[in-house]
């Protein structure tokens, strides 16, 4: 089977000719910029030539049952996506990629994933669009699902190339672009701590809780609550700020978690569900405050430990933002999945993540979150203020500065855009973000947001409301303890 594809450098010049379902399974990494690992991806081409266009990724799905929606859904999205960039994709090219399992080989992943791959399939050409290939990569091999020619395709799976030595990544080099690590490696970084910091951590958080809470959900103390949580936020940021990050991810993680206390990062992490308190701390987004920034909403994250895990919605948002904003698109979007994973429909969240996939520029936002720094942005309604590609907002009826620069910035960037397509209308929702499901937690403790009115139940914090004496509520593993270095019984998430 021959394919015919093309991918540009960086600067658009010079395209490079993938032929074959080899190159096309070695320029993956390439194409997105890190290694989608435990992801499908389906990536528009175009005209004779079949050059690559847009691309989404999607965690792969636990349940088949959700195959066949999850592959409508990433069709639709797509062609959508494609057709606001400029037009409709000729055909498309699909990427299924896991790592097998214990006792698993690479063959029996490929042959477990086929139906999804068939459903993909049937959905592209449902939307009239036709699938020019179709691989599973696992295990260093590639297969294609479409290639029936043994010679070309041979049954045991092909070798990707050795890292560094295919077409696309001598290209790659000479334009001096970078592959990042995977998915899960991105994701580490945002993953609560485990371990005895992370009973210690638990338990300072269930202090603030219970003493936080009661105030900020009473509307006369709330805004007197909301100055101490940015005057603290302000003073850890400075104290990141003048902090450098030590040498190496993990030891920079491992650094950054010693600035804060287990009492302090509890009361900041409370603080944030405050969804003014949150907006306000946006505002920390260029330069050097975003960077510390940036370091400081990973390890607020990384504290959101045991039961308070959906607290790490607010934290996890900013840093997609913070990211975004300072120009790291692939870390965004990851870290706006974690926040939707674990409340899928969190405003601010959702709003982000939709104008990274419409490739709209952050610089609208943040001159919208400058102007309510300064104060002359209205509270409560941004002036002018557009629903990013039709954003339905009917359910919030008190939408946040930050939810509403948002969509004033995509508002902006329509209108001194001129479409080469028909737009959506006005009317359209946003679509929901592409997340797989997941098992949920059973957490006591509600979402994060939840006092910002992005939740409608409120929290209750006292362990004994709703647990039984003695129990500690649903399992979590036990691993490395962040701060000390002692390895658990397994290691981090």
């Amino acid at each position: 089977m021959t394919h015919h594809n093309e991918a540009a450098d960086s600067s658009g010049n010079h395209p490079i000719v993938l032929r074959g379902p080899a190159e096309l399974a070695d320029a993956l990494p390439y194409l997105m910029g890190f290694h989608p690992d435990e992801s499908v991806v389906l990536a528009a081409t175009h005209g004779d030539e079949g050059a690559l266009g847009a691309r989404v990724r999607l965690g792969l799905p636990d349940s088949a049952d959700d195959w066949p929606e999850t592959a409508e859904q990433l069709a639709n999205c797509l062609i959508k996506s494609s057709m606001r960039r400029g037009s409709k994709p000729d055909a498309m090219v699909v990427y299924l990629c896991r790592e097998p399992s214990d006792g698993q080989t690479g063959r029996q992943v490929m042959e477990h994933l086929r139906p999804l791959a068939d459903a993909l399939g049937h959905a592209c050409r449902a939307a009239g669009v036709p699938v020019r290939e179709s691989l599973c990569l696992s295990d260093g091999r590639y297969w294609s699902y479409l290639c029936p020619d043994p010679r070309c395709c041979v049954p045991e799976g092909t070798p990707l190339s050795v890292a560094g030595t295919s077409v696309i990544a001598a290209a790659a080099a000479y334009a001096g672009l970078q592959v990042r690590g995977s998915i899960r490696e991105m994701e580490s970084r945002y993953a609560p701590i485990e371990g005895s910091a992370a009973q210690a951590q638990e338990q300072a958080l269930d202090a603030a809780g219970r003493m936080l809470v009661p105030q900020i959900l009473d509307e006369d103390i709330r805004p007197r609550i909301a100055e101490e949580t940015l005057s603290a936020l302000s003073r850890a940021l400075e104290r990141f700020r003048i902090t450098a990050p030590a040498a190496g991810r993990v030891m920079a993680d491992i650094g950054d978690d010693t600035l804060l206390s287990d009492r302090q990062a509890a009361t900041l992490i409370i603080g944030l569900q405050d969804r003014t308190t949150r907006d306000r701390a946006a505002e920390w987004m260029e330069g050097q405050d975003g960077k510390a920034a940036l370091r400081l909403w990973r390890s607020l994250a990384r504290r959101c430990a045991g039961a308070y895990a959906e607290h790490a919605t607010a934290p996890l948002t900013l840093a997609g933002w913070v990211a975004w904003s300072l120009g790291d698109e692939i870390e965004a979007r990851a870290v706006l999945c974690m926040a939707l994973r674990l409340a899928p429909d969190y405003t601010f969240a959702r709003l982000l993540h939709h104008a990274i996939m419409e490739g709209l520029d952050p610089e609208a936002v943040r001159k919208c979150l400058r102007e309510s720094r300064r104060g002359t942005a209205p509270q409560g309604e941004a002036p002018g203020a557009t629903a990013v590609a039709g954003a339905d907002t009917s359910q919030e009826t008190d939408s946040g500065a930050a939810d509403l620069c948002v969509q004033r910035g995509a508002g902006e960037e329509q209108r001194s855009t001129a479409p080469s397509v028909r737009q959506e209308p006005s009317s359209a929702p946003v679509p929901k973000p592409l997340i797989p499901r997941q098992r949920r937690s059973t957490s006591h403790r509600t979402a994060s947001g939840a006092w910002g009115g992005d939740r409608t139940r409120r929290p209750r914090t006292a362990r004994g409301d709703v647990r039984s004496p003695g129990s500690k509520g649903p399992g979590r593993p036990v691993g490395r303890d962040r701060r000390s270095g002692t390895p658990g019984s397994r290691g981090r998430r």
